[in-house]
C-alpha cells in the first residue's frame, strides 16, 4: 500500500509562486479547556499536511497529527509509541487552519502552546504512508519534485523509534528524532533520495513486514524562490560558527548535534530568536526560547540562534559545543506581499490600565515593531517606546533621545498572535485617566523591513529583505549613546536627517557612503552613528507599496493642498511629516486620534512632549491626505519642502 498521493501537473501549478505564508505557520495559543479554532491561513482541508503541537508551559509529549492518518490520531516525536487515538484533540483540518478539542496536552485551560503547521506542497513538504514488506532497497515515491533534505520515518503500528535521514550526514547513517543519540550507521536509508523517490532498507524501523509507516519529507531548495533548506554547520574550538547564508532570513529552525549526544532543538521567531546587543551575555528570559522534539520538557531559555537577513547565526559567544557538527532544517520568514494596509499597520488609542498588566488582542496580525507614547504627559518616564521582535523584548529605544537600548521588563512583556501584552510601566500603562497611542507594524515585502547588524567601522553594505529599494531608513546604534540617522530617497544619499532632532539634513559621505540602496542591500559609511566598530545597530526600512504605503515629498503652499498617495477613498490612516529645507519636528498624525478636518492632534517623534490637540490641518482624504490652511505654521509653510511617510 502506498499513499504518496501523486498529483496531476495542473494541480501543482497553484504553487508556482510558493509563499511560505501559505504553507507554514508557527501559531501560539493559550488553552481554554474546551474547544477553539486555530486560524493560521494554512489550507489543510484541501492540500493536506501536518500539525505539530507542544505545550510550552508543561511537561507533555510532542503531538503530531496529519491529514493522512486523520483527525484525533496522534503520534509523539519523543516516544517510540505507535499511533493512538486521542479523543477531542485535533478535531478538524480546515481550509485555514485546524480545530482543537479539550484533550489534555493539547488544550488545557491556561496552559500555553506552540503549534507548527506544515502544508503539503512541492519543494516544501510531503506526507507519505506505506506498509512494510522487508524488501531491502525498497523504492518509495514522493511528491516534493525536488530531493528531500530531511526525512522522518515512524511505524504507526509498532513501537519503534524515529529514524531520520539528513542530506548532510554520511551515506547509510541516521539519527533518531526521539533520542539524543549521536549519528549511527544502521543503513536504514541505503541510497540518497531523488526528486521523486526515497529508499529504505529491510530494517524493522523503516520496513517491517505488515506494519504501517508514515514518512514526513522536508525539501531542500536553494533556488532564489526557495523557502526551506537543510544543511549543516560546524563550530570552532570556542563553540562559535560562521554565519550560515541561505539567501533569506530564517523564521524557524530545527537543529541537532551529530558527533555526540544532544537534544533536538526547535526555535522560531514567534516564541523568540533574538539578535542580542551583548554577545557576552546570555539571552534575556523569554527572548530566545527552545523546545525539544525528543523530550516532553517544557519550553526553556536558550535557542541561541539569531536570524540574519541572509540566514542565521548566533549572537551569543560560545553558546554551542566546541568542535562539533550540527545539522539543521530552516524555513524562510514570511514573504507574501500584503494586499491591504490593515494587514501590516494598526494604530490603536487606549487608556492605561492602572499599572496592571493588560493585553491588546485587536491588532489583527503578529507585531514586529510597536511604538507607544503617552499622549497626556511629557517629560521623563513618558518617552517614545520602540520595541520589536527581532531585538527581543523587553529592550526598548526612545526616538526622542540618543540613549542606548534599555532593558525594561515591565514595558511590553509579550507579543501575541494578534496583539501585545503590556506590563506595569508608566511608559506604556499608567493610570486609567492617561491615554496612549500605539503603532503596530508587521514586516512585509515592499512595505517595511528590519535589519540588525554589528558595525565594522569600514564602509560596507547590509542585506535586507524589503525586496525593493528602501526610500526611508531609520538607523539607531543599540549598544551606545548616539543619534538616530535617517536616509530619505528624495533628500539623497549624500545627506542624513536626525530623528531625535529638528535639524535640517546634513551633508556627509560617512552616512550612506554616497550610495543609493537597492532591492537587496543598503550601504553604510564609516560614521559612528551607523557603523561604529563592534557596536550593534538596528535599521528600520520603508518603501512605497501601491495602495498601502507612500514615501514621498511635497512643497508647502501656505494655503491648502491634497497630497496624492495612491490610496483608496478612505485615504491615509497614518502620516509622518518632516520639514527638510529648514528646522522642523517629526510630526505624527493617525486615524486612531483623529486625522479628520475637525480634529488632527499630533505628537512628535523627536520630542517627549504631550499631544497637541485640536485641528492642526492634516486630515485623511480620498487617495491620501490633505493639508488645510491651519497647517501653515507646521506642515504646509509656503515654499518649504517636506518629506512624509503615509500608510493606508
Amino acid at each position: 500500500m502506498l499513499s504518496a498521493k501523486l498529483k496531476e501537473a495542473a494541480g501543482n501549478s497553484a504553487d508556482a509562486t510558493l509563499y511560505v505564508d501559505d504553507v507554514f505557520s508557527t501559531w501560539l495559543y493559550t488553552g481554554n479547556g474546551s474547544t477553539q479554532t486555530i486560524t493560521n491561513g494554512i489550507d489543510l482541508a484541501g492540500k493536506g499536511g501536518l500539525v505539530w503541537v507542544k505545550s510550552r508551559s508543561a511537561a507533555t509529549n510532542n503531538f503530531l497529527f496529519d491529514t493522512t492518518r486523520g483527525v484525533n490520531v496522534e503520534i509523539n516525536s519523543n516516544t517510540t509509541d505507535a499511533n493512538a487515538t486521542l479523543a477531542n484533540s485535533v478535531t478538524a483540518f480546515n481550509s485555514s487552519g485546524f480545530a482543537l478539542g479539550s484533550a489534555a496536552g493539547i488544550n488545557v485551560s491556561a496552559a500555553t502552546y506552540a503549534s507548527w503547521t506544515f502544508r503539503e506542497a512541492p519543494k516544501f513538504f510531503d506526507v507519505v504512508t506505506y506498509t512494510g514488506n522487508e524488501v531491502n532497497g525498497r523504492v518509495i515515491p514522493h511528491n516534493l519534485g525536488i530531493a528531500p533534505g530531511m526525512i522522518f520515518v515512524k511505524s504507526t503500528t509498532y513501537p519503534l523509534g524515529w529514524p531520520v535521514y539528513h542530506r548532510s550526514n554520511p551515506a547509510t547513517s541516521e539519527l533518531y528524532l526521539n533520542a539524543t543519540d549521536a549519528l549511527s550507521y544502521g543503513g536504514k536509508f541505503p541510497t540518497i533520495p531523488t526528486s521523486s523517490e526515497f529508499y529504505i532498507s529491510s530494517n524493522d524501523y523503516v520496513n517491517k513486514l505488515g506494519e504501517t509507516y508514515v514518512a514526513y519529507l522536508f525539501a531542500h531548495d536553494t533556488s532564489s524562490t526557495g523557502i526551506i533548506q537543510c544543511g549543516s554547520f560546524t563550530t570552532d574550538g570556542s563553540g562559535n560558527f560562521t554565519p550560515v547564508n541561505l539567501g533569506w532570513e530564517t523564521q524557524y529552525i530545527l537543529y541537532k548535534k551529530t558527533n555526540a549526544v544532544g537534544n533536538w532543538n526547535v526555535g522560531d521567531v514567534m516564541r523568540g530568536m533574538a539578535v542580542t546587543n551583548d554577545p557576552a551575555s546570555p539571552p534575556p528570559s523569554g527572548s530566545s526560547q527552545v523546545l525539544y522534539p525528543n523530550t516532553n520538557g517544557p519550553e526553556a531559555n536558550g535557542i541561541y540562534i539569531s536570524p540574519t537577513a541572509t540566514g542565521f547565526s548566533s549572537s551569543y559567544s560560545g553558546a554551542f559545543s566546541a568542535s562539533s557538527t550540527y545539522i539543521y532544517m530552516a524555513i524562510r520568514r514570511p514573504n507574501k506581499p500584503p494586499t491591504t494596509g490593515t494587514q501590516v499597520f494598526a494604530s490603536i488609542a487606549r487608556n492605561g490600565a492602572n499599572f496592571v498588566a493588560t493585553s491588546i488582542t485587536s491588532v489583527g496580525f503578529p507585531t514586529d515593531l510597536s511604538i507607544v507614547k503617552n499622549r497626556d504627559i511629557g517629560g521623563v518616564n513618558f518617552e517614545w517606546d520602540w520595541q520589536d521582535r527581532l531585538r527581543a523584548l523587553p529592550y526598548w529605544l526612545n526616538s526622542s533621545a540618543t540613549d542606548a537600548e534599555t532593558y525594561a521588563a515591565q514595558n511590553i512583556k509579550t507579543y501575541n498572535m494578534t496583539g501585545v501584552t503590556f506590563g506595569t510601566s508608566s511608559l506604556v500603562n499608567g493610570n486609567s485617566a492617561q491615554t496612549y497611542i500605539n503603532y503596530f507594524l508587521k514586516r512585509a515585502p515592499g512595505f517595511f523591513d528590519e535589519v540588525c547588524y554589528t558595525g565594522t567601522g569600514v564602509a560596507t553594505t547590509q542585506a535586507h529583505n524589503l525586496t525593493v529599494a528602501p526610500e526611508l531608513m531609520i538607523v539607531k546604534e543599540r549598544s551606545a549613546v548616539n543619534n538616530w540617522w535617517v536616509y530619505v530617497s528624495s533628500v539623497g544619499n549624500t545627506k542624513y536627517s536626525v530623528l531625535n532632532s529638528t535639524a535640517t539634513p546634513t551633508t556627509s559621505s560617512t552616512a550612506w557612503n554616497n550610495t543609493t540602496p537597492t532591492a537587496s542591500i543598503f550601504s553604510i559609511g564609516t560614521g559612528s552613528n551607523v557603523n561604529a566598530s563592534a557596536q550593534t545597530f538596528v535599521a528600520y526600512l520603508f518603501a512605497t507599496l501601491a495602495g498601502i504605503s507612500k514615501v514621498g515629498s511635497y512643497t508647502g503652499n501656505g494655503t491648502g493642498q491634497a497630497i496624492a498617495c495612491g490610496f483608496g477613498s478612505a485615504g491615509a490612516r497614518f502620516v509622518l511629516i518632516k520639514r527638510t529645507d529648514s528646522t522642523g519636528d517629526w510630526y505624527t498624525f493617525d486615524s486612531a486620534r483623529g486625522l479628520t478636518s475637525g480634529s488632527s492632534p499630533y505628537l512628535r517623534l523627536n520630542s517627549t512632549a504631550a499631544e497637541v490637540t485640536g485641528n492642526n490641518g492634516v486630515y485623511a482624504s480620498s487617495g491620501g491626505f490633505t493639508l488645510d490652511a491651519t497647517a501653515i505654521t507646521t506642515t504646509n509653510i509656503a515654499t518649504a519642502t517636506y518629506i512624509f511617510l503615509a500608510v493606508a
